[in-house]
């Protein structure tokens, strides 16, 4: 799924089971909000089962794009396509642009990192001392005296400091690109104040350029590359707060950015067309659905074997045992497939194990690999 960039041009995937047409749209600059060339695909030529591809002979690396789904507007049925709502790419691996002002578009990249050097340090887990925080707000303050703060070269220079506390394992509040929602509150400073902590992200593959000193394209995701293998190179692991419970597109009344576009019924936990809440953030991803369970594997695969990451740390982690009827499954599906996927085999899972909707199980996640945050020690 996503786009995929070849010597001679770059295929487009997509999923979505009730799509009757798709438009693929590419944007010549960031700031354009109406694109420079788009392509309905055929479903007799573009169309295998509920996945839609399309090769883009010529096209190179930096292509900007997004879609268009059209297909029934039934929200009783949990239907909510709008074939004028440009959509971003889930699969997609950087984006540029503004999610507020409709500017923010996916970019088609590939790998380009050098990894010949990295060696995971595999620390057991009971040596592990962790240090959670906050990419931006760990380096932020001048006190920090780094010579970029607020960005992941600022943490690199703060790695020594870690070294002398004895940490050998950072967990990371979401890196991914996310929608930094205003709260309606201004600061000190007279500028609007945001949520910055990311918890509402739109771009489950996608490191955010928000902690980048670069402005440059997608320059971004080689800085937080750089940012892995410099803290592998002090011995120290990297664990990712991922927040597959819920996505930045809100309830009924939230913005359609991705998944309500491309198809509601799949992704969204949904009773009568409504979101069910269980994230306490709006709405509950369907993570027990093969197509979403799929979608978050490809995921965590993706950062392990691509981004070399160590391990993740997941937030209301009870949502991924919910089944498509809400309630809390002993033998969900996704729980064993990571567990036992051959690709996460050696990285390291960790839960908040609980959620928003009264699941509680400290002590009883997951089966085997599973670690816990004990909220009642903290």
């Amino acid at each position: 799924m996503g786009p995929v960039v070849y010597p001679d041009g770059i295929r487009f995937t997509l999923f979505s089971r009730h799509a009757r047409r798709v438009w693929l749209a590419l944007f010549k600059n960031v700031e354009d909000l109406t694109p420079v060339w788009e392509y309905e695909l055929d479903p007799a030529r573009h169309r295998i089962g509920d996945v839609w591809s399309i090769f883009v002979r010529g096209l190179e690396e930096g292509a900007l794009f997004k879609y268009r789904v059209d297909g029934p507007f039934d929200p009783a049925k949990g239907h909510r396509y709008n074939r004028d709502i440009y959509l971003l790419d889930p699969y997609a691996k950087a984006f540029v642009g503004d999610v507020h002002d409709g500017t923010m578009k996916c970019v088609a990249v590939h790998d380009r990192m050098d990894w010949t050097d990295d060696i995971r340090p595999k620390i057991p887990f009971q040596d592990l001392v962790i240090y959670e925080t906050h990419v931006k707000g760990f380096t932020r303050h001048p006190s920090s005296g780094v010579g970029c703060p607020g960005t992941y070269a600022g943490f690199i220079e703060k790695i020594p400091w870690l070294k002398e506390l004895g940490i050998n394992a950072v967990e990371l509040l979401p890196i991914h690109e996310m929608g930094e929602n205003y709260i309606g509150r201004k600061g000190p400073d007279g500028q609007e104040l945001t949520n910055y902590w990311g918890y509402s992200t739109i771009g489950f593959f996608a490191p955010t350029g928000r902690y980048a000193v670069s402005a440059k394209g997608v320059e971004h995701l080689d800085e937080f590359r750089s940012l892995v293998r410099e803290l592998h190179r002090a011995g120290i692991e990297i664990i990712l707060d991922v927040v597959f419970n819920h996505t930045s597109e809100g309830n009924e009344l939230g913005p359609t950015l991705c998944f309500k576009g491309i198809d509601n019924a799949v992704y969204y936990l949904l009773r009568d067309g409504q979101y069910l809440n269980f994230s306490g953030c709006g709405n509950t991803m369907n993570c027990n659905h093969p197509i979403v369970l799929d979608f978050i594997l490809d995921c965590l695969r993706y950062w392990v074997a691509v981004m070399h990451i160590d391990g993740f740390r997941f937030d209301l982690a009870s949502i991924l045992g919910r089944g498509q009827d809400g309630s809390i499954r002993q033998d969900a599906p996704l729980l064993t497939r990571i567990a036992e996927d051959p690709v996460l085999r050696e990285t390291k899972l960790i839960a908040e194990a609980w959620d928003a909707g009264g699941a509680y199980q400290v002590g009883s996640f997951g089966g085997h690999r599973w670690a816990e945050w004990n909220g009642l020690y903290r």
